[in-house]
């Protein structure tokens, strides 16, 4: 879904995401990985849901956190602020559901972490929308990420095999759209560079 290296502009001017496909590979390997162990937990206890959750969220926020200066979307610039915060309340609601534990501790800090994060991509998405290489992968994000906050405090009464259910199919969906921009920014990134020295 990302957009293609523009065969007419100078290799120059994708150097600066040169290396975005790392962090959004790494983020997309979080996600499936978190997926597939929502998919086959057939009885996970509340502790277990709260520890395997809280790793994820975790492990997507210090990606997003790690990868923001290669998006160019640098911590000291105003937009940039508003993703580091997203990040770092991701941060925060991952080590939060990695200690306290239950249904709704769960649901709540969860759809927060994720909803904030879903927000501040839509945001992105449509601030930068024809202008950045991830544009429309974080609308996408966003929007999944919204709709994933929005369902999981529905699902409480059903316990934690629903509510992974839940956000595990948010993060297959997504982690299937940020590895097809991963790999999609790599192709690119090669290519300007197999320009670059021709």
């Amino acid at each position: 879904m990302t957009s293609p290296v523009n065969p007419a502009e100078p290799a120059s001017a994708s150097a600066p995401h040169a290396e975005l496909w790392k962090p959004v590979l790494l983020r997309a390997l979080a996600a499936l990985v978190f997926g597939a162990v929502t998919v086959f937990w057939a009885a996970p206890s509340e502790e277990g849901m709260g520890i395997a959750g809280g790793l994820y969220l975790l492990a997507t926020g210090t990606v997003l956190f790690w990868g923001m200066p290669l998006a160019g979307l640098g911590r000291e610039v105003s937009p940039g602020r508003s993703m580091a915060a997203a990040a770092s309340i991701l941060t925060g609601a991952g080590v939060t559901l990695m200690v306290l534990h239950g249904s709704l501790v769960f649901a709540v800090i969860a759809a927060l972490g994720i909803g904030l994060l879903g927000a501040a991509e839509l945001y992105f998405g449509l601030r930068f929308r024809g202008g950045h290489v991830l544009a429309r992968d974080w609308l996408a994000s966003g929007v999944i990420g919204l709709g994933t906050a929005a369902a999981l405090p529905f699902f409480v009464p059903l316990g934690p095999h629903a509510l992974l259910g839940v956000a595990g199919g948010g993060a297959i969906v997504s982690g299937v759209l940020w590895i097809l921009a991963g790999l999609s920014l790599r192709h690119d990134a090669q290519t300007a560079t197999a320009k670059a020295v021709n």
